[in-house]
């Protein structure tokens, strides 16, 4: 039970309680100097010393040490000093080694306030600015400068103020969390540590400029994930804008008020752009915003501007089945009637929403429309992982519209380009001309992006390094500030980043 105090002489252990006493004093015997090293046994007085140890069936012990004051017999040194008795007791400390590592093991998970009510109920006593304290002063690994650096960026404070973490992207080990996101500041680490021969990132810029300064010769290598997540933005964007054509094998689209609108500002548009009218000059005339009339001039003809009706799920899906077999076999059938049937087959609907769902053309649709955002997560998903339905759902609509074939492709090679290869390079390239041949405005801008960044991407595709190791950090991240309320200031979050993962309990009996 006392095996941590066995360098003491244990005297006494007295039961007060809530608290259990023990009494003890230092071993007889010859002490050397803090000093001049030299041995003496020459007690000068003796003092007491009161210190906490780890709590024993959820009560507090605390540890009264008899200590000695011995006298140094080398001239010229100090005249007196106390003896100190190493994993007992530590010089200004009023806590055990041992329960200090087990405060450190908490604090380190919990930090202040949540690591204070955890201690109370284990019986340690400590207010929140000690825990703080003790946290602060757990150690950190040692600098080192990796091979392979990860950077990205994370919010103190979302739109306001952020930080920049640095991590090794072979070994996912926390290197160090810098102030800021700017260019400036990832350049001055990077030239005060020198060595860093491949560094990984998103499309920042300001990190691209910061590499490039520091160090010129250094391979930079984008993030894949950000690449796969720019390229289903514009393959979005793009479904949307052919939502016109592919929806042609569901219901019709009608042609109301908001079609006629749309054909007629298209109309204007491109009236003025044919006679030499600049975009910004074309929105001062129709007061229109400047991207509305982007998106106008973008595209060749107004019909790609129309969307397909989007349609939730309703209580009377259900009874589709029923309703087109019915008005199949009589075509004049009442509503009236089709409503009293599926309610005494347990239709917990409304007349009206029944109504709506056969005069929107829903009953007689082969299937059922479905939104752009679900159409493109589809032709986005790995064709393994969809079931057979869905894979004939998304040949069905892909194959209506020449546009919707280049695109089906495009996204299929452009997966594969994502699997790192050596001869991705050049896959990369005929990958583009192919891509800007199509008539995909959204996937063109993307690829102006590509040729910004075309070095970075050429080394994601094909080396094996990425970016996901610090986008992990920043979700651990995240859960610290969030258990820190972002009241703590960066020097408390820098240190709870930086430190390594909590170490097993230690064994009390070996302490």
């Amino acid at each position: 039970m006392f095996s941590g105090l066995s360098p003491l002489v244990v005297e006494d252990v007295a039961d007060e309680g809530e608290q259990i006493r023990v009494r003890a004093r230092t071993p007889d015997g010859s002490v050397a100097c803090p000093g001049c090293g030299a041995e003496t046994a020459r007690v000068h007085g003796y003092h007491q010393r009161s210190v906490a140890d780890v709590p024993i069936d959820a009560r507090r012990v605390l540890v009264v040490v008899r200590i000695r004051r011995l006298v140094c017999p080398t001239r010229g040194c100090c005249q007196t000093f106390r003896e100190q008795v190493p994993e007992v007791l530590e010089r200004y400390q009023r806590r055990t080694p041992r329960l200090t590592s087990q405060i450190g093991a908490v604090v380190r998970e919990l930090a202040g306030r949540a690591g204070k009510r955890a201690l109370s109920a284990l019986a340690v006593r400590l207010s929140r600015h000690t825990a703080l304290r003790l946290l602060l002063r757990l150690p950190l690994p040692p600098p080192r400068i990796p091979r392979v650096l990860g950077v990205d960026d994370f919010a103190l404070r979302r739109r306001h103020r952020y930080a920049t973490v640095l991590i090794d992207a072979e070994t996912r080990e926390r290197i160090d969390v810098l102030p800021g996101r700017t260019a400036d500041v990832l350049e001055a680490w990077l030239r005060g540590h020198p060595g860093v021969q491949i560094v990984c990132r998103d499309g920042s810029g300001a990190y691209a400029e910061a590499i490039r300064r520091a160090l010129p010769d250094a391979i930079q290598v984008a993030d894949r994930w950000h690449l796969w997540h720019n390229f289903s933005e514009a393959v979005t964007k793009e479904v949307a804008g052919h939502s016109a054509c592919w929806a042609k094998a569901g219901p019709p689209i009608k042609d109301g008020k908001r079609a006629q609108t749309t054909r007629e500002r298209w109309q204007q548009i491109h009236d003025l752009l044919s006679k030499g009218v600049g975009l910004l000059e074309c929105a001062r005339r129709l007061n229109l915003g400047l991207n509305t009339v982007k998106r106008y001039a973008r595209v060749p003809e107004p019909e790609r501007l129309q969307r397909a009706p989007q349609y939730r799920p309703t209580l009377v899906d259900p009874y589709r089945d029923h309703l087109r077999r019915r008005r199949a076999e009589d075509p004049a059938v009442p509503v009236l009637h089709l409503f009293n049937e599926i309610k005494a087959l347990g239709y917990p609907g409304s007349f009206n929403l029944l109504y709506r769902y056969i005069t929107q053309g829903r009953v007689e649709a082969d299937r059922l429309p479905i939104s752009p955002r679900r159409l493109a997560r589809l032709l986005l998903t790995q064709p393994d992982n969809l079931k057979d339905e869905h894979r004939r759902l998304l040949d069905d609509l892909t194959t209506t519209c020449p546009e919707m074939i280049d695109l089906a492709e495009l996204v299929r090679s452009f997966a594969d380009l994502l699997r790192p290869r050596e001869d991705n390079a050049d896959q990369l390239d005929a990958w583009i001309t192919t891509a800007r041949a199509a008539i995909l405005p959204h996937l063109h801008a993307f690829i102006r992006g590509l040729d910004q960044d075309r070095e970075a991407v050429r080394a994601a595709i094909t080396l094996p390094f990425h970016n996901g190791g610090t986008e992990g950090v920043n979700t651990k991240t995240k859960r610290i500030m969030r258990q820190m309320h972002g009241r703590a200031g960066f020097t408390l979050l820098r240190h709870r980043i930086l430190l390594p993962s909590s170490p097993s309990p230690p064994n009390l009996r070996q302490s």
